[in-house]
């Protein structure tokens, strides 16, 4: 079965609203063993969607389309499908009580124009939605399946995982191909460097699919597995996965949904062992990433943002003259905060975080994207060198993943030496 994807709204195409929808529902379908061979995004114009529908349903097993199903006057995808299929409205009665029964348990009136949404084509099976007004719509037609569903992501999410992926796996039965994924996630080595110390990607993979992933925390590796039988897929997605881990294990931090800081929570939480972090050029970020795992208080003491000069001294005891001669942003300041933060926290690790986030404040010798990250506990007190880029917001974003990564490493063992 292959599937064209279509997603109906202005504010997607003059960049108001990224098309989460699409990537969503294509990774969905691609797990199914659905191939999803286009997608567009269109604008609230009917004739622009009924050539669309017209193309993709003449063209793919499956279409599926999200937007244009609410209540005001741009919302004209309903209509579109009316049309294209020559059929007409008819009011559903399970969906108007649904849309009631949201209306009272919010405390609202229920006003005409949404127990119109209520309205069904004929031909077409309603999606029940308990989250909004509008229902989404199944249509079979010419062996072939026509799906909209409302734009609101969360609205869409629970039609898809509570209708149209059992009905689509009940539909394909036994003939439909198992595909698996797995991703995984490394940080600390660019996309070049990681696919240089793979080595032959032909002869490490074989007919396993993988690609390269990189945003700015790291590189998400992402393994495909296509296989008649599930346990095949399995065993040969875990083998890969093996074979990778040998030649880049120490660079991998997780897998799938995992964070960088979830999985150091959890390192944290499971040793026992409690941390306080000293931040500088981040402004608070790696404490507000850890702060963001439900249960932190457990392991994350204290964070202390020192920006100026002063607050380090003050707050952290870092030497006056070791500022003066090295500067701020440097490898021995970066050392004394972390071991300022651990002994006036009483933590077990102290870490910090010190550096030129840009676009100003660089010299000749210390270049925007310069940070220092230094780690302290009972054994060692050391920090190591960064160099990141010219954007302040991704260095920002680098610096907590490095810092983050500096505590990941710490816990597991993991020499730093690159």
């Amino acid at each position: 079965m292959n599937a064209f994807l279509i997603t109906i709204g202005d504010e997607i195409l003059i960049g108001q609203v990224v098309n989460t929808n699409a990537a969503y529902i294509g990774e969905k379908l691609s797990e199914l063993g659905v191939d999803v061979i286009g997608s567009s995004v269109l604008p609230d114009d009917e004739n622009a969607i009924r050539n669309e529908f017209e193309r993709a349903f003449n063209n793919s097993d499956l279409v599926l389309v999200t937007g244009g199903l609410g209540p005001t006057h741009d919302d004209v995808t309903r209509k579109v499908i009316v049309d294209f299929f020559d059929t007409e409205l008819v009011m559903n009665q399970d969906v108007l009580n649904d849309i009631k029964k949201l209306f009272e348990s919010r405390g609202r009136q229920l006003t005409k124009i949404n127990e119109e949404q209520a309205l069904v084509p004929k031909i077409a099976v309603p999606i029940r939605n308990s989250r909004g007004t509008a229902p989404g719509i199944w249509i079979e037609k010419e062996n072939k399946i026509f799906i909209a569903m409302p734009g609101v992501p969360y609205e869409m999410h629970l039609m898809m995982e509570s209708f149209v992926i059992p009905k689509l796996k009940d539909l394909m039965g036994d003939s439909k191909k198992i595909v698996l994924r797995k991703n995984l996630l490394t940080t600390g080595l660019p996309e070049s460097h990681l696919y240089e110390r793979l080595g032959d990607l032909k002869e490490l993979l074989g007919e396993v699919k993988m690609a390269f992933l990189p945003n700015q925390f790291g590189v998400r590796l992402r393994i495909t597995v296509e296989d008649d039988n599930e346990e095949s897929a399995k065993s040969r997605i875990e083998a890969i996965e093996q074979k990778i881990r040998t030649k880049i294990g120490k660079y991998i931090y997780g897998k799938d949904d995992e964070t960088l800081e979830s999985v150091v929570a959890k390192l944290l939480t499971d040793r026992g062992l409690t941390l306080a972090v000293a931040e500088s050029c981040t402004g608070g970020y790696v404490a507000h990433r850890l702060t963001n795992i439900s249960g932190s208080s457990k392991f994350l003491e204290r964070g202390v943002v020192a920006y100026s000069n002063a607050a380090k001294v003050e707050l952290l005891k870092v030497d006056e003259d070791v500022i003066s001669k090295y500067g701020a942003v440097s490898i021995e300041v970066a050392r004394q905060m972390a071991e300022g933060v651990k002994s006036i926290s009483g933590t077990d690790i102290g870490l910090s975080v010190t550096g030129i986030m840009g676009p100003t404040g660089a010299t000749p010798d210390k270049p925007v994207g310069l940070v220092y990250i230094g780690i302290c506990d009972d054994t060692i007190c050391t920090a190591k060198e960064f160099r990141f880029g010219d954007d302040r917001h991704l260095n920002k974003d680098r610096a907590s993943q490095a810092a983050l990564d500096m505590i990941r490493r710490n816990l597991l063992g993991i020499p730093y030496d690159d």
